[in-house]
């Protein structure tokens, strides 16, 4: 029949993201205790056992009133709040990787096409730089100094042809 299919792919290359290590400055934290509330007697009336920190420099709050030990509920909230951190930073990190995946793929239409794979012709056309090579099977199996040498020159034709003007 003749016919010849096209497709659109795109492709984005993105960095791993890294571990996030979730340091907290004892600076930046608020520290207010008061009176649990709920059941436990006498003793939750008399001492202010419950924590509530506060991470200044995000706002982030954690409480903890479980425990009849001040000190107890503060290290359960401490745990509270850096796994609040924690999930910030993550939230932070997806969004960046995500703005740049955007910015790589952009809309995926034809028009922002950058290289074309003609099989009939074996021909590979960088459209960005205007180049045409004829070895699209060398290119497949990974050998591409041919088409990048000829991308190579084509930037330096640019820069030789900017310098002049």
């Amino acid at each position: 029949s003749g016919r010849i299919h096209t497709s659109t792919v795109t492709v984005a290359v993105l960095p791993e993201p890294e571990e996030i290590e979730v340091e907290i400055n004892p600076e930046d934290l608020k520290i207010d205790t008061f009176h649990a509330s709920g059941a436990g007697g006498q003793h939750v009336n008399v001492t202010d056992s419950a924590v509530r920190i506060t991470h200044n420099p995000t706002g982030l709050t954690a409480q903890c009133q479980d425990e009849r030990s001040q000190h107890q509920n503060k290290i359960k909230a401490m745990r509270i709040l850096r796994a609040k951190l924690l999930q910030a930073r993550e939230e932070k990190q997806q969004n960046e990787i995500s703005e740049q995946r955007k910015a790589q793929i952009g809309r995926g239409d034809r028009s922002e096409r950058i290289r074309t794979y003609n099989f009939p012709e074996g021909r590979v056309t960088d459209h960005r730089f205007q180049v045409r090579v004829y070895n699209l099977e060398n290119i497949l199996n990974g050998e591409m100094d041919n088409l990048l040498e000829s991308i190579h020159q084509k930037i330096r034709d640019r820069k030789v042809v900017s310098e002049r003007e």
